[in-house]
């Protein structure tokens, strides 16, 4: 009888862990990320990590619907400003991944949830509902953006500034592009 207790004990310990995992588990990505990145004893307090993460899951989003937008624009303007988003952000985000690992910050591999929802959003919308769409986005995300890098350029981590500052013309470049095209379709 002891031992009928004393599994069914262990067996509700079991259940318990398992529950408290897969509670775990269902957390957002972000926060399970910000969680490894605080416990991470190579980088200090405003060391960048989460302009990292949050720039990693931006790019992905970018490279994304800048695939998107060569399939589902209408406009050749806003084709060629999706391969654009592609390649400029695809080399930004090997060089983000780079650095990451130098400052043992873990990235998502996926973008987190805000911007699977632009991501979705945008995979309903052909032809210029989609034109419009996507670069009112693009002009609101490249502010926004620009912004994020700038804080980040005066950051208290040397190598983190040193990237931000690198991608900054980068974004700007994208933003009066997005800017242009966006008013000649509305």
């Amino acid at each position: 009888m002891k031992k009928l207790i004393l599994t069914a004990a262990i067996g509700l310990v079991a259940l318990s862990f398992q529950a408290c995992n897969n509670q775990q588990a269902s957390t957002d990505t972000k926060d399970s990320l910000d969680s490894l990145n605080d416990q991470s004893q190579v980088m200090t307090t405003d060391d960048g990590s989460e302009f990292l993460t949050e720039a990693a899951s931006g790019g992905m989003m970018e490279v994304d619907l800048g695939k998107l937008a060569q399939t589902n624009a209408m406009s050749s303007r806003v084709k060629d400003f999706g391969n654009m988003m592609v390649t400029d952000h695809s080399k930004a985000n090997d060089d983000l991944k780079q650095l990451a690992m130098t400052k043992n910050v873990s990235l998502p591999d996926m973008p987190m949830k805000d911007q699977q929802d632009h991501i979705a959003d945008l995979k309903s919308k052909i032809g210029k509902d989609f034109d419009k769409a996507y670069m009112s986005m693009m002009v609101k995300d490249h502010e926004d953006d620009i912004d994020k890098f700038e804080d980040a350029a005066k950051g208290k981590d040397a190598d983190v500034a040193a990237f931000a500052n690198k991608v900054l013309p980068t974004l700007r470049v994208h933003l009066d592009s997005a800017k242009a095209i966006n008013d000649a379709i509305k």
